[in-house]
């Protein structure tokens, strides 16, 4: 069974950052694309930033210019750098990843609460 733990929310000030990372573990033969979602108090979940295997970034309006997204293959990791942290980024962050083994499967980790206010 494939697992994705998230690490790195919190509670920061406006302006501030906060570096997010997720890690695949379990038994696949590959992994495509990886990304990050988020939901805010009372709304619906949204993509925030998605990176595929070769590298290839897709960033929110909402956020590019400030996030950052990477990825270790060799780790089955992504990290989403976040700089000028604004309230309205307050959330619960999911990590997503496009799992390959006998088909493709869709894996959601728990979650992480991010909290910007002063």
């Amino acid at each position: 069974q494939v697992q994705l733990v998230e690490s790195g929310g919190g509670l920061v000030q406006p302006g501030e950052s906060l570096r997010l990372s997720c890690v695949a573990s379990g038994s696949f033969q590959s992994i495509n694309d990886m990304g990050w979602y988020r939901q805010p108090p009372g709304k619906q979940r949204e993509p925030v930033a998605t990176i595929g295997k070769t590298g290839g970034t897709y960033y929110a309006t909402t956020v590019k210019d400030r996030f950052t997204i990477s990825r270790d293959n060799a780790k089955n990791a992504i990290s989403l750098l976040m700089n000028g942290l604004k309230p309205e980024d307050t959330a619960v962050y999911y990590c997503n990843a496009i799992i390959i083994n006998t088909f493709a499967e869709d894996v959601w980790g728990q979650g992480t609460q991010v909290t910007v206010s002063s």
